[in-house]
């Protein structure tokens, strides 16, 4: 599986790079707050969505510690998407960003 760490990752947003960020977290969990232009899917919603995504497109897949976030990469990854796992969550990039 192909993994960014939270490090790299939260440099490229507040670089202001281009990313395009699924958050996989269920409804009442990005109600505390989501990065700003990532697309919402919960995960199980997932398989019925992947119409929506690009296959040349890649995408960094955000959950609140990187364990749905994990396996929505590697379905992703196995139906030829171009996907990568961010390692620690929200949990860990929401206080790295707001410092």
């Amino acid at each position: 599986m192909k993994n960014i760490s939270t490090e790299e990752f939260v440099e490229k947003v507040k670089c202001g790079e281009a990313l395009n960020i699924i958050d996989v977290r269920e409804p009442f969990e990005v109600e505390q707050g989501m990065l700003k232009g990532a697309l919402h899917i919960p995960m199980n919603d997932i398989p019925e969505r992947m119409d929506e995504l690009d296959k040349e497109q890649a995408y960094y897949i955000v959950c609140a510690h990187a364990v749905r976030s994990a396996n929505v990469t590697q379905y992703l990854l196995g139906n030829g998407y171009k996907a990568m796992n961010v390692e620690g969550g929200m949990a860990v990039i929401a206080p790295m960003l707001s410092e």
